[in-house]
């Protein structure tokens, strides 16, 4: 059963390479299908092409298709090649010749952008709110302790005082820029490409822009070479985007499992967030943070996996885009599964209050005592020279009940404010109510 089949038989062996995974992927665009196909039947009978009863008798069947798979219920027959051909098959048993006039004016092609481009609309929707979600939760731990000192290092030596306060904070600021990067690869996917059909348009009078506003997109992707074109740079664009949210997770699961260890003891985990060993009794490993660094780190591979598939392709369809689906459309649920285990161990953390009273971390205090002496009138080489002397002599001695830093960004002024009117600016610059409200008017 194929949209393209003319009554030759293709060899089973090429039929099973060719379609590949989409039965199985093409299943997660079920509802994305559909929904596009409500979107194009409104329009088509808007310029003429299908009737008013035609209409009527296609949006309930296609509504009934949509609840269905909203749920789980919809199913990919045995031998149809994707979900566009189960949707049209599926109406022209229900409906008759009805259910063959829904591809007027489209493709596969442009079928398959738009499903995609709404997987990824409705899935960074969900990324989005998680991010929210730990950010508060970053947000809130940094202000709980904000006066907790702990070392900061650089080349992995103790280096100067920081906080707690300034660790959560840091992972919060990131996720605000992160989602800058979101956001632009939100305006590249909110784009309407329905229409472009195989690439070259077609010559039926298609009215794109009432597709585009039943759909909730900003803007169309006008021109129709560009629109496949597209193909391959919008889940690029996305992966960068991922792997940037992907990234700062990593981070700070690798600091938690350096935090975590015995010989730092920053910081702890309650047990049950914890796996044991098969010889050693006493362990207690960090496998949450170890498994989140690695899937992803796994996801920070993404841009170039989409890359490598589709670099040096000409413009024009080709079926090269067929293997994005792969990596693409479960990336998002990996990532949002590390956000949820991200979200809940951020919660259950438990912190050491008392780091800094350990003598190991008292040349953390040398340039507060640089400092300190500078602002007494020495030159600040001077002081430098003086503190460094004493430290090789083991006679420095500093005071570590005292860290007093002001400027924005340090540890007595985390401006956690500022960073959540970024995150709030940020948060502002996607359209996500006006989506919803749209989705909404079509399927109900």
């Amino acid at each position: 059963m194929k949209l393209w089949d003319k009554g030759v038989t293709t060899d089973k062996k090429i039929e099973t390479f060719t379609i590949g995974k989409d039965r199985e992927l093409d299943i997660y665009l079920a509802p994305f299908d559909i929904i596009g196909t409500i979107a194009h039947a409104t329009m088509l009978e808007k310029v003429g092409l299908l009737s008013v009863e035609d209409l009527n008798a296609l949006l309930p069947a296609l509504k009934e298709m949509y609840r269905k798979a909203a749920v789980g219920q919809f199913k990919i027959d045995e031998g149809v090649e994707d979900i566009h051909s189960q949707v049209e098959f599926e109406l022209t048993n229900k409906l008759g010749d009805i259910g063959k006039k829904v591809h007027s004016g489209r493709s596969r092609n442009d079928q398959v952008l738009l499903d995609l481009k709404l997987f990824a609309r409705h899935k960074i929707m969900e990324i989005v709110r998680k991010v929210e979600v730990l950010f508060e939760s970053l947000q809130q731990r940094s202000e709980q302790h904000k006066d907790d000192l702990l070392p900061g290092y650089t080349h992995l030596q103790v280096a100067m005082p920081s906080s707690f306060g300034l660790w959560f904070g840091a992972y919060a600021e990131s996720l605000s820029d992160d989602l800058w990067m979101l956001q632009a690869a939100w305006k590249i996917v909110n784009q309407n490409p329905l229409g472009s059909a195989a690439g070259y348009g077609n010559s039926f009078p298609l009215d794109r822009s009432l597709t585009t506003h039943l759909l909730g997109f900003d803007d169309l992707n006008y021109n129709v070479v560009y629109a496949q074109m597209g193909r391959g740079k919008m889940e690029r664009s996305v992966a960068m985007a991922l792997s940037s949210i992907a990234a700062t997770l990593s981070r700070l699961a690798m600091d938690a499992c350096l935090y975590m260890s015995q010989n730092f003891g920053f910081i702890k985990l309650p047990v049950e967030f914890t796996t044991g060993s098969s010889i050693m009794p006493h362990k207690k490993n960090p496998d949450v943070f170890e498994l989140l660094r690695a899937r992803c780190n796994k996801l920070t591979n993404l841009p170039q996996e989409m890359a490598g598939i589709t670099t040096n392709l000409p413009s024009g369809y080709f079926r090269d885009f067929q293997l994005l689906k792969e990596a693409f459309i479960p990336s998002f649920d990996e990532l949002i599964n590390c956000l949820d285990l991200t979200i809940l161990a951020v919660e259950k953390m438990e912190v050491n209050r008392n780091i800094m009273n350990h003598e190991m971390y008292k040349y953390a205090f040398s340039v507060e005592e640089v400092n300190r002496r500078v602002l007494q009138g020495l030159p600040f080489r001077e002081a430098y020279k003086q503190v460094g002397l004493e430290i090789e002599a083991g006679h420095f001695n500093p005071d570590t009940t005292r860290v007093e830093h002001t400027h924005e960004g340090s540890i007595g002024n985390l401006c956690n404010d500022r960073i959540k009117a970024k995150m709030d600016a940020v948060l502002n610059g996607f359209s996500f109510d006006r989506i919803d409200s749209a989705i909404k008017k079509l399927i109900t």
